[in-house]
């Protein structure tokens, strides 16, 4: 289960990195990389804390 909250988060961070480098190349426009942003910071966000959070014993 941790392996794919990961591969979510990576994702998600893919999603929030990759559309800006195309923004700054032109092959993508500025409202279309809002979408793709907010669709990465939610990946992000919400499996992030299920694999980061510490165990206490």
């Amino acid at each position: 289960m941790k392996t794919i909250l990961k591969l979510v988060s990576i994702a998600g961070l893919l999603l929030t990195i990759l559309p800006a480098i195309l923004v700054a190349r032109g092959s993508l426009d500025l409202e279309t990389h809002y979408g793709w942003l907010l669709i990465g910071m939610v990946f992000w966000f919400v499996s992030v804390p299920f694999w980061m959070k510490e165990q206490v014993d």
